[in-house]
């Protein structure tokens, strides 16, 4: 099983643990930027490096649409570096989770964001 799919299978179980019932997932960027247009979500939490459209650049359509601007978003990446983490801050993210993490590091960061959980 590679890096993604573990972060993907973690990150599902720390939601669903934490009171999250409905789970969506994008197998690409451009997919997930279809979704979060289509739907109403609470909460996206996107991986920096994806097919088709990076995390950055998701997040930067999000934050230019009036309708999905305030749309709290954590960008997860393998890459810890400053110039990274400032660009995603830059560009509007609510939070970075440097990978690899704890289960409950997620759930600090969606709680950073969104007030206590439990």
């Amino acid at each position: 099983m590679d890096d993604y799919q573990t972060m993907v299978r973690i990150i599902k179980k720390v939601l669903i643990e934490i009171g999250f019932e409905k789970i969506d997932q994008a197998s690409n960027g451009e997919e997930a930027l279809a979704m979060v247009e289509e739907h109403s979500y609470d909460l996206v939490i996107s991986d920096w490096n994806m097919d088709k459209m990076t995390g950055l650049e998701l997040l930067e359509h999000i934050r230019a649409n009036p309708a999905t601007k305030e749309l709290p978003f954590i960008m997860v990446t393998a890459e810890s570096k400053p110039a990274n983490v400032l660009a995603a801050r830059s560009a509007g993210a609510n939070n970075y989770l440097v990978k690899p993490f704890a289960p409950d590091t997620i759930k600090e960061k969606i709680e950073g964001i969104l007030g206590p959980l439990d």
